[in-house]
Parts: C-alpha cells; structure tokens; sequence
C-alpha cells in the first residue's frame, strides 16, 4: 500500500499547478504523479479554500469529535438504562459487575461503564479475576426459582414459595427464602404491606365481550370468577364457569386457598364436560387469571381469553349475577361450622336447584338444563330435514 504524500509537497504541487505555467499532465509528470492525483488535490485545495462547496478538513474534524461525542453520549445513556432496569430488581450492589459484563459483550467499553457506574476498572478487572463465591451463585439460582414459581402464581407468599421450593429438591431454610423474596419484592397479593400501594396488572388478553352477553350456541361464550365465603373452620372459594347460551354452570371448582391453581381446575373441568370449540373465557383482572399457568391452559386447550376493565363490575355483570343468586340461596341462608358444609350445600344447589328446578326468563321459563336439552332436539331435527344429496 502506497504511504500518503506529505502534506507540504501536496500544498507545493497545487501552488505550481495554480499558476497555469504548463499544463496539468506535465506537471503532474514532473511531480512523480499522476494527473488524477493531481485533479483531486486541486479539488480539494478549493474546497479548503472556499472556491468550491464542500467539508473542509476542520469541519471533518469537528464532525468526527461530534460523532465521537454522540457515540459516548449514547453509550451512557444505554448504561444508565440497563442500570435502572437492573436495580429496579433489588440486585445487590456487589452484584453490579454482571452488568458491565453485559454491557461489554454489547460493545460498551469497560471504562466509560464503570466511569458512569461510578467504580473504577481495577475493580471489575479483580472480579472477573476472581469468580463470585457459591453462596452467591445458590442465591442467584434460588432467585430465579423463587421468580418462577411466584410468575406462575402471584398469590404465593414466600412460606408457600418455599415450600415448592422444597418440593424441587433445592435444600434453603425458610429465613433464606424471605430474604430472597423481600430482596425480590416477591409478595402475596394478599399481604397487606404498610407504605406499599398495588395496581392491578395489565390484562394478558384484550376485552372480546364489551359487555355483550349474549350467544347464539352452547359454549360460544363462557363467563368464569371466583367468589368466597367464611366458615367457622376458615374460608372457602369457589371459581365457576357459566355458558351465557344457556346460563349453566359448566364447570367449578372449590378450595380453601384462592389460587390460579382453583381457576385451572375449574376451566379443566368445564373442559372435560364440554369439549369446547372456538370458545371465548371472559374473566376479570384477577391475578389468577392474569397467572402464567392460567393462559397455557387457555391455550392448549383452544379457548380464547378475554377480560373486562379495573374495578369494571358491568364488564362480568352476567356471572356477578350468579354469584349474588348463590349468597342469597346459600351462603346467607346460615351460619357454616365446617368448609366441607358449605361445599355440599353449594354442590347441591348448583345441580339440583340452579340447573333443574330455578326456571328463567332470559330462557322462556325454562331452567338451563331443559333450555339445552331443547336446543339439541331442536338442532337434531333441522339436520334431519336437510336433504342428502346421493352419489
């Protein structure tokens, strides 16, 4: 490769050529050039000049130092970035070097990210010298675990997370735990924290009903919540699936802990009797439905999710209504000594009185159980009378 000419000889060259006092070629023949060379240099000589439009080798320098300048500036404001995302976690301040790991692996010099960081490079070079000790790592592996299990289940606090932290075979002590979680802000959303102010999470399916409940077929649309009761022997939650075709129950479920697991098992059930297809689930915001394992079910299963507004009762009127049919039939009626009580008498007044006996309006005063059994007869009979074509 051909080493630059220096800058005099190139000025001495253009100063010659300027003069006119023989043509460009035979100058440029006289300067060990070629007469392109020479084209550029005078090219370049006016545009340094001002006699020709063009950047000039101060403003090409001023505009490299911006880029520069703007690259760094860039380069902060990603570190601050990921820094805010990365303590917003509640990482420990001596795990602050597996973001600059990170950040280097995504082309962000060490220096400038422990400058902004605020520590210096020495620092971080004796931690990738010396790796983190294994408690460190345990607690790391633990964190994760106990993100997952909470994920799938926000209700959980950190004595049940511990217990299915147990139960996947990792040995920590329960005080561990809670630390972990308290580091984590992992919290039931049942725990009433002093200070600490909860919003609803956003919906993880958009609203499909609008408060539209109506449905021209069996298991088109599906209504679902869950409702609880007091029993001298502690709480008991239902969680019940309606189909808004013929207002029946199509699936419960009962438990003494209001889980995204009591939702699931509700929707299975609906699913076993049913065997839906192209449903539409619509539920509330509640944090069982919003719950990871809650959506896979919806979604191997072929349902659709849909969900209402925050503190929107009118966007789940229809299985509000049940509800208060059942705290005026059953809950209410009297005072229950054990869960397995009030279980019973829900189970029965389902089965025997909602769906057989209580007959509706909305169905020509039949009951649900009739309203369907008249649609299938009715359905039966038109493809009967349809004609078959013949080969």
């Amino acid at each position: 490769m051909a080493k630059p000419y220096p800058e005099e000889f190139r000025h001495d060259v253009v100063s010659v050529a300027r003069k006119h006092e023989a043509p460009l070629a035979q100058i440029a023949k006289d300067f060990g050039i070629s007469e392109g060379t020479l084209n550029n240099w005078l090219k370049r000589a006016d545009v340094e000049d001002g006699v020709r439009p063009g950047v000039t080798r101060v403003d090409a320098a001023e505009l490299r130092e911006l880029k520069k300048r703007n690259r760094l500036l860039e380069q902060e404001n990603e570190i601050l970035r990921r820094a805010a995302a990365f303590f917003a976690r509640g990482a420990a301040p001596k795990m602050t070097y597996p973001l600059v790991r990170d950040l280097a692996a995504d082309g962000v010099p060490v220096a400038v990210a422990c400058r902004v960081l605020g520590f210096s490079t020495q620092g971080y070079n004796k931690w990738r010298r010396n790796p983190v000790s294994q408690r460190d790592w345990d607690d790391a592996h633990l964190t994760n675990l106990a993100h997952d299990i909470h994920h799938d289940d926000p209700t959980f606090g950190y004595r049940f997370v511990a217990d299915e932290i147990a139960g996947h075979g990792v040995s920590a002590s329960e005080r561990r735990i809670w630390r972990v979680c308290s580091q984590q802000r992992l919290w039931s959303l049942h725990a009433k924290k002093r200070g600490l102010t909860r919003k609803a999470g956003p919906p993880v399916h958009d609203d499909l009903v609008l408060r539209r409940f109506r449905a021209d077929r069996p298991n088109q649309l599906w209504l679902t919540d869950i409702t609880e009761h007091r029993t001298d022997t502690g709480k008991l939650y239902l969680c019940a699936i309606k189909d808004v075709h013929s207002k029946r129950i199509v699936g419960y479920s009962m438990d003494d802990r209001m889980t995204s697991a009591l939702a699931v098992s509700a929707v299975r059930n609906a699913i076993r009797l049913r065997g839906p297809v192209d449903t539409i689930l619509h539920s509330d915001r509640g944090a069982q439905f919003r719950s990871k394992v809650f959506v896979q079910t919806l979604k191997s299963s072929g349902l659709t999710g849909s969900m209402g507004r925050v503190g929107a009762c009118g966007d789940n009127a229809a299985m509000e209504s049940f509800f208060a049919l059942l705290q005026k039939n059953v809950l209410d009626r009297q005072r229950w000594e054990t869960k397995e009580d009030l279980r019973l008498a829900i189970v029965t007044w389902i089965e025997r009185t909602y769906h057989r006996k209580r007959r509706q309006r909305a169905l020509g005063k039949l009951t649900p159980v009739e309203f369907e059994i008249l649609g299938q007869a009715a359905n039966k009979a038109a493809q009967n009378q349809q004609p078959k074509t013949g080969n």
